[in-house]
């Protein structure tokens, strides 16, 4: 009986199976069209497969569909971003559009809307909007559409004030310049003056005074220089050029060798401070100076201060034309933005610079370093570092550079 059974519940089962194979046979054949043909359209190999159809799903693998139709959207975006920056110093407005890697886009016409103020357009194409003569208050910048780029959503607030504060500007260096962006001709034009009053008992030689410590000071006209034989050749320190303000167009420009030279300088033991040649023709343009130098430098150990070089630029330089007390305001500015980044400051210039176009009374509070080649200086001033010529030779250097002492008493 129970062998009947199972043969019976076998059979029955076999039965089932088949049935079901030829449902699914049936179901999936395709369907009649008039006249008796098939559709030729359906007749495809996902249609003789049924079991690839999910090929032709395109939701098949999404966990979560609103998800994935982002991530699609983001990718097929190849647009560019662009990113907004904008600052202030005293009642104007600085806003310079970037890529990614926060460098200022140049060769296209942006326009941007300053809330309440208006609309503002990109017209030299370098990237950076500026409008002066701002009343303080907030406002809101806000930059157009452009095709082929995605721009931010969101307007940037940007406070303006109508004080002045000395402090280091943040965004600074969006602004600095290579030697390789400018004409370098035009706008490194700075006249050694001190030169011009120089006398028959200028010493061109390495000072052998005990009581004094022996230094140079340099920039990118000193070429390559072999820091090592410097230091062995008796150099305890070096003031090093960083920047300088463009004669002719104004630009912010970095030394080429700046950096070589404070690592070269630093590595090989000898004591560094930095200088700045200006061509500010207001405070403003004073603290954008000083707010480059310190950005430059924050990286570095500075054991001098950071000097403002004043002399003239040729005599058609931006700046030649300043009266004494506007120049002195320029100096000031400089200085106290330097101080307020936590450096000490100080100016350079000549004798004749120092009596006559500077109100020099106004600015004991910052070290002095002076340019007078003689044997015996006829500044009556209070100066800490004297240069004393521009013609000498040290080894590792092989162009003319200036040298420079400091009393130790």
């Amino acid at each position: 009986m129970d062998k009947r059974v199972r043969n019976i519940a076998i059979v029955s089962a076999t039965a089932a199976i088949l049935l079901l194979i030829l449902l699914v046979w049936q179901t999936n054949q395709p369907a009649a069209v008039p006249g008796g043909t098939e559709s030729s359209a359906q007749n495809t190999a996902e249609e003789e497969d049924p079991f690839r159809a999910f090929l032709k799903d395109d939701t098949f693998f999404d966990n979560d569909p609103l998800v994935s139709s982002v991530q699609v959207s983001e990718s097929a975006d190849n647009s560019k971003r662009l990113y907004l920056q904008a600052s202030s110093v005293l009642k104007d407005i600085r806003i310079t559009i970037t890529d990614a890697e926060g460098t200022p886009v140049t060769g296209q016409s942006f326009f941007v809307n300053v809330d309440p103020l208006g609309d503002y357009k990109d017209l030299d194409q370098d990237g950076q909007i500026y409008i002066p003569g701002v009343k303080a208050g907030e406002y809101y910048v806000r930059l157009a559409d452009v095709e082929g780029y995605r721009t931010p959503e969101d307007p940037m607030r940007v406070s303006v004030s109508d004080e002045l504060e000395y402090t280091v500007i943040e965004d600074i260096g969006l602004y600095i310049l290579s030697e390789e962006d400018v004409n370098v001709a035009e706008e490194d034009t700075r006249k050694a003056e001190a030169a011009e009053d120089a006398d028959e008992s200028e010493i061109s030689t390495k000072w052998e005074g005990s009581d004094a410590v022996f230094g140079i000071d340099v920039s990118v006209y000193q070429q390559d220089i072999d820091w090592e034989k410097v230091a062995a050749a008796g150099v305890e320190f070096v003031i090093i050029r960083c920047g300088y303000r463009g004669s002719t167009k104004g630009g912010l420009i970095e030394d080429s060798k700046f950096a070589q030279n404070i690592e070269g300088a630093t590595n090989a033991g000898i004591k560094v401070g930095v200088y700045f040649f200006t061509q500010a023709i207001n405070e403003v343009e004073a603290i954008e100076e000083a707010s480059m130098v310190a950005t430059l430098c924050k990286d570095y150990h500075l054991d001098y201060p950071v000097f403002i070089d004043v002399e003239g630029a040729g005599g058609n330089g931006r700046a030649d034309g300043l009266d004494p007390k506007t120049r002195t305001d320029v100096v000031k500015a400089f200085c106290r933005t330097i101080e307020s980044a936590g450096l000490y400051a100080g100016v350079y210039s000549g004798r004749w610079w120092y009596y006559n176009n500077l109100y020099d009374e106004e600015l004991q509070d910052f070290v002095h370093w002076l340019a007078e080649y003689r044997s015996d200086p006829l500044y009556t001033g209070r100066f800490s570092i004297w240069q004393y010529t521009s013609s000498g030779q040290i080894d590792g250097i092989n162009t003319r550079v200036d040298l420079d002492l400091i009393w130790q008493n």
